[in-house]
């Protein structure tokens, strides 16, 4: 699950994003970052490698391109845990709703406890 271990890095995770966007020169994407532009690069090529993102040559400029499967991968991967965070989601939920209920009705000295 190499797609995983890229995508834990922030950076990245924005390169992406940038990406799903459409395909953009690596200049133009180093010039949207406040790292130097071999860093950029480095960032690129463990996205490349892990599969994400693509890059062709046109001309003189390098342009990178999402590849959506390893995220469908991931996706599929993670499908089972969603259950198990959408329960868990619902039940605190309830209990923000309980709370608030609880602040705008505040139990008065005539209710028992």
């Amino acid at each position: 699950m190499e797609a995983l271990a890229a995508l834990a890095d922030p950076t990245r995770r924005q390169l992406v994003a940038l990406l799903a966007q459409g395909e953009l020169a690596a200049g133009e994407l180093a010039d949207r970052f406040p790292v130097s532009r071999p860093a950029v690069s480095r960032h690129l090529r463990v996205l490349r490698e892990a599969g994400l993102v693509r890059s062709r040559v046109e001309g003189r400029r390098r342009l990178y391109a999402l590849d959506p499967r390893p995220l469908r991968e991931l996706d599929e991967w993670l499908e089972p845990y969603r259950d198990l965070w959408a329960q868990r989601l619902d039940a605190l939920d309830t209990e923000i709703a309980r709370g608030r209920r609880a602040r705008a009705h505040p139990p008065t000295d005539g209710d028992a406890p």
